[in-house]
């Protein structure tokens, strides 16, 4: 996973009630509504001007501000919309583009470019694999405690792993579970959704999709009733014809013990 620059999240950047209620499935149409321009001019600079994403409501308060909605305007939600979708189609085939991640909008490198740039570009710092179970394991079950952690991997949860999340602001806390002891809970954060081009929790891959058919790597014990025993035949066949001196009987080997020793 690529890890961008960390940068401090401004609070008006984060979604609220009033974002979800402004928030819309989908850029209304293009002739749907009529934008004025310096909207769109001024919201093309907002995206530009800042390194997180930006929401909703501050887009809306910088059009009210500047008295840039037109007083026809019943529904600012559907207004914001338009402008959004002014400003993307102003970009459709330019080098970057806005796109909604992370509760906001913020411009990034179009797609199709992204590994032309990676040949030029600092290589980026990446998480080590157990740093991004234990990441996987907090977005899917969040909020969780340590402890909880460590019984889905089945290891116990580095100090170290926990700190890489918490400096990366990949993780935090959010609260205490009501449980003696009172542990910390924890969950992913916006910066969570701005690294993995994710609009909110709802776009994680779904977890039936992840799984996949793994073979057992070791066979299940088998009960002692079911190792295999000599054939009948072969039993006669060891019996001692008449004169013959009985000879001593060889220990029994256990080869499925022996291989899990060795295992």
């Amino acid at each position: 996973m690529t890890i961008l620059p960390s940068a401090p999240v401004d609070a008006a950047d984060l979604p609220n009630q009033e974002d979800v209620t402004l928030k819309a499935a989908a850029p209304p149409p293009a002739d749907s509504m009529a934008v004025p321009d310096e909207a769109v001019r001024l919201t093309e600079a907002l995206l530009f001007a800042n390194t997180e994403p930006v929401s909703l409501r501050r887009i809306a308060e910088l059009l009210e501000g500047r008295q840039l909605v037109p007083r026809s305007v019943e529904n600012l939600s559907a207004f914001v919309q338009a402008v959004l979708a002014a400003v993307i189609r102003r970009y459709e085939g330019r080098g970057v583009v806005p796109v909604e991640v992370g509760g906001g909008w913020q411009f990034r490198t179009a797609p199709d470019l992204a590994p032309a740039l990676t040949r030029v570009l600092d290589r980026p710092r990446r998480l080590p694999r157990a740093t991004m179970e234990t990441l996987a394991i907090i977005a899917y079950h969040q909020p969780c405690t340590r402890v909880e952690v460590e019984e889905i991997r089945g290891v116990s949860l580095g100090q170290t792993v926990l700190d890489t999340l918490i400096e990366a602001a990949l993780v935090a806390p959010k609260g205490r579970k009501e449980v003696p002891g009172r542990p910390v809970l924890w969950g992913t954060t916006p910066e969570f959704l701005r690294c993995f081009g994710l609009r909110s929790l709802s776009d994680l891959p779904r977890r039936e999709e992840l799984l996949v058919d793994v073979p057992d790597l070791m066979p299940p014990a088998r009960k002692p009733e079911q190792q295999s025993a000599p054939p009948a035949d072969a039993a006669t066949e060891a019996e001692p014809a008449e004169g013959d001196a009985p000879t001593p009987a060889e220990p029994a080997t256990a080869p499925d013990v022996c291989a899990a020793d060795g295992a």
